[in-house]
């Protein structure tokens, strides 16, 4: 029947999605795109239903939110407020770490929190060197308290502007500005007590002082190497130099007579005698050293020192979210003939990689150790996280400077919007889209940096997660799997569908985007209120607070990504110290949300 037909392929779209978005087998805007494209060609939804995503209000609203972050961002208002925070490490660590995560948390209450993260890292990777203290006792504060504001208020983070344009959808009253803010400002309590108590003390404190050469564990991967009379390599250039094609290795200087070539190009010829700076593995040039006719130059251990020079320096640089760097390879990305800068290794997932760096799948958090030109430092800071979500240098603040006639008209344009939104004036989403009109033709960002600023892999997802939640109604998929789960513990009352949801939530979220989780249930939270005739506003909250409060892992939020690779943590020590506030929130939402939410 055709009824069992589009239930079938509902679940079965459903549960690929949900593999493809935990394995990160395809990039997330790609699994949304096969996702529409699947539900259209078999009949579940109409072609209109299935684009109905991209003109949806909540789509559009996250659209121009990245916008205005962007505004904010460029401005240097939050640049300025980052530094005063910093200097208070100087003088006390528990003070910094609290006055950081307050200002932190009610800065991203109203702005997208990934470049309020992106503006903190560096700055707090300074006040660490400065200070003496663990940058991942700072990092992961910073990171928390970000999504302990966004929970409280509608505009806080884009899944709350998406769960409420679901409700909309489905004719419920969407959410207005500060509707979360009770139950938000718990959490936020709440989480800012457990870290200050608990949290930060279950933080390993790895503080290194010997340098990123040592950070990323080089020195048996880096030396000094001569080309003797009889080298293969002698007279070829380094493209074809059997060192580089059959060993594998990064030519990063030749030093010929005392003149030094630094990162010379794919064209340069080799001649007998270059002293040449290599990135490799030690070992094994040792062992192929009398067939490739070289000699090790000494056996010394590399230090930032011996790297670095007056026309090169080293920097770490992190992948943001989203990145146009995700699911390539710094070959592909040609890298160096690019930027002018070698990626001599790699912590990906928690593991350096310092073998094949160049064959290397990145990903979103991807922490790159980078030797760079520095004349060519100016194309790698284009990259950086400013407007568009691609690369953060964190070794050094080189974010925006101050434009002090901006940052009032862009604090302003925000004030309105927030108000004209809390006081039903406007929707939102026009409050919104006036806004970036506004800062548009005021300057305080142009056209290019506002279509730069969109994450369109963020829209593309919400769209094709969007179509998936009107299939999961139309086919009565939704009901379905309601039916399901209220069969479990409905008999308990309203109040466990709560918890439950919420659990569920949160498990499936730090496998796999918080939005699209949140997509994804919205609409069973809803049938499963229908059913049981209750108010569905407790469900959609359990689901909002839950897929925004991702703490047990590195992936499970997109600011836990941006900080796991530059503080130096371990998969595990999310789960150490987010697993217990994780669960903590879970029993706050359990009693609480129904309080102040009631069925």
């Amino acid at each position: 029947m055709a009824f069992d037909f589009d239930i079938i392929v509902v679940l079965l779209v459903l549960v690929s999605a949900v593999v493809l978005f935990a394995t990160e087998k395809l990039p997330v805007d790609v699994v949304a795109l096969i996702i529409m494209g699947v539900l259209i060609v078999s009949g579940v939804v109409t072609p209109q239903e299935g684009v109905s995503g991209f003109s949806n209000s909540a789509t559009i609203t996250v659209a121009s939110m990245f916008i205005l972050s962007a505004a904010l961002f460029k401005s240097g208002a939050v640049l300025g407020i980052g530094n005063k925070m910093a200097s208070l490490f100087k003088y006390n660590f528990w003070i910094g770490v609290i006055a950081m995560m307050i200002v932190v948390g009610m800065i991203s209450a109203f702005i997208n929190n990934t470049p309020v993260v992106a503006i903190f890292i560096p700055i707090l990777v300074g006040a660490a060197a400065k200070s003496n203290h663990s940058l991942g006792k700072m990092l992961m504060p910073l990171s928390f308290a970000s999504m302990f504001g966004g929970v409280c208020t509608l505009i806080g983070t884009s899944t709350n502007i998406l769960v409420s344009g679901i409700a909309a959808d489905h004719n419920l009253e969407p959410f207005s500005m500060f509707e979360m803010s009770k139950m938000g400002l718990v959490f936020f309590g709440t989480g800012l007590l457990y870290m200050l108590l608990i949290g930060i003390h279950l933080i390993p404190d790895r503080k290194s002082d010997s340098g990123l050469v040592q950070k990323f564990g080089l020195g048996d991967y880096l030396t000094e190497i001569i080309l003797l009379e009889k080298a293969p390599s002698v007279g070829k250039t380094i493209a074809n130099s059997p060192l580089v094609k059959k060993l594998e290795i990064d030519i990063l200087e030749v030093n010929r007579a005392g003149t030094r070539y630094f990162m010379p190009g794919e064209d340069f010829i080799l001649r007998q005698g270059d002293i040449l700076k290599v990135r490799c593995n030690v070992e094994k040039i040792k062992t192929l050293k009398e067939r490739e006719e070289i000699a090790l130059k000494s056996d010394m251990k590399f230090a930032d020192v011996d790297v670095e020079s007056d026309k090169t320096t080293l920097v770490e640089a992190v992948i943001a979210p989203n990145s146009e760097f995700e699911g390539k390879t710094v070959k592909n990305i040609n890298f160096r003939q690019r930027f002018g800068a070698t990626v001599l290794a790699i912590r990906h997932r928690g593991e350096v990689m310092r073998e094949k760096v160049a064959n290397t799948v990145l990903r979103s958090g991807d922490t790159l150790l980078i030797e760079a030109h520095k004349d060519k430092m100016k194309y790698l800071k284009q990259l950086e996280l400013h407007g568009r979500n691609t690369f953060l240098i964190v070794s050094e603040v080189g974010l925006p400077k101050f434009e002090k006639n901006k940052i009032s008209l862009v604090v302003l344009t925000m004030l309105s919007i927030i108000t004209l939104a809390t006081l039903n004036i406007l929707p939102i989403m026009v409050a919104a889209l006036i806004g970036c009109i506004f800062l548009i033709i005021t300057g305080c960002i142009s056209m290019e940096e506002a279509y730069k600023a969109i994450d369109w892999k963020v829209i593309f997802l919400l769209a094709g997660a969007m179509s998936l939640g009107v299939a999961m109604d139309n086919s009565g998929a939704a009901i379905l799997i309601s039916g399901f789960l209220i069969n479990i513990v409905g008999a308990w009352g309203p109040i466990a569908v709560v918890s439950i949801l919420y659990l569920i939530t949160s498990l499936i979220t730090a496998t796999m985007s918080n939005n699209a989780s949140a997509v994804l249930l919205a609409p069973i939270a809803i049938a499963a209120a229908i059913t049981m005739q209750v108010d569905p506003r407790p469900f959609l909250m359990a689901i909002t607070f839950a897929a925004s409060s991702s703490f047990m892992t590195p992936i499970g939020y997109q600011t836990n990504t941006m900080i796991y690779g530059t503080g130096n943590f371990k998969f595990h020590d999310f789960i150490r110290v987010g697993g217990p506030l994780n669960l903590l929130f879970w029993i706050i939402a359990t009693f609480l949300i129904p309080v102040f939410f009631p069925f």
